[in-house]
């Protein structure tokens, strides 16, 4: 599937948990290609002067506000090191990449991205990041009722589940976004 429609005069390139403790995972697609493909797309929204969002998913250090579930076996709860939310130096050094802390799936509950966002005059967002169907799917979801425009970018996407992935990208995501590759969007930011 391609981009058939011209990027807004002002979007936002938004990348889901491109962190030290999710990159590890293992995924459908090879987060370092993912990774690789990030980071093509930050520097594009760098240089021309567009805002990049690098989200990343943490919690206190005291464990306070780790989601609970009911079918979580019961025992003691740790947050994770402080390097599992460090960003890869593949990603470029932070410069004015606005940084989105969140503790939920989503990058826009709980959090000042769409405030971010707004402030700039972002309309549209790019999206990519790990994983699929929960972190990128549950920011696009929140974007598609906050009226951005999207782009999903399909190769620097992925999940750690196959089914998951195919999922958001075969009935999720053609609802709310368009949906194509790393060099179709760096083609759309060149025009």
């Amino acid at each position: 599937m391609s981009i058939s429609t011209p990027l807004d005069e002002r979007p936002a390139l938004v990348l889901i948990d491109l962190q030290n403790g999710i990159l590890g995972l293992p995924t459908v697609h090879p987060s370092a290609d993912v990774l690789k493909n990030g980071a093509r797309l930050a520097d594009a929204f760098r240089a021309k002067g567009l805002p990049v969002v690098r989200v990343r998913v943490t919690w206190s250090p005291d464990g306070g506000d780790l989601p609970v579930s009911r079918s979580e076996t019961p025992g003691p709860v740790q947050a994770p090191p402080a390097e599992f939310a460090e960003f890869p130096a593949e990603l470029g050094p932070l410069g004015d990449d606005i940084v989105i802390t969140k503790r939920h799936w989503g990058a826009f509950t709980g959090t000042e991205l769409d405030l971010q966002l707004r402030r700039r005059g972002v309309t549209q967002i790019v999206l990519g990041g790990i994983s699929t169907s929960i972190g990128v799917e549950s920011t696009a979801r929140s974007a598609f009722e906050l009226s951005y425009h999207q782009v999903i970018v399909t190769d620097a996407t992925t999940d750690t589940d196959a089914a998951s992935h195919e999922h958001s990208f075969g009935k999720i995501f053609p609802r709310i976004a368009e949906l194509g590759t790393t060099d179709e969007v760096l083609q759309l930011l060149a025009r």
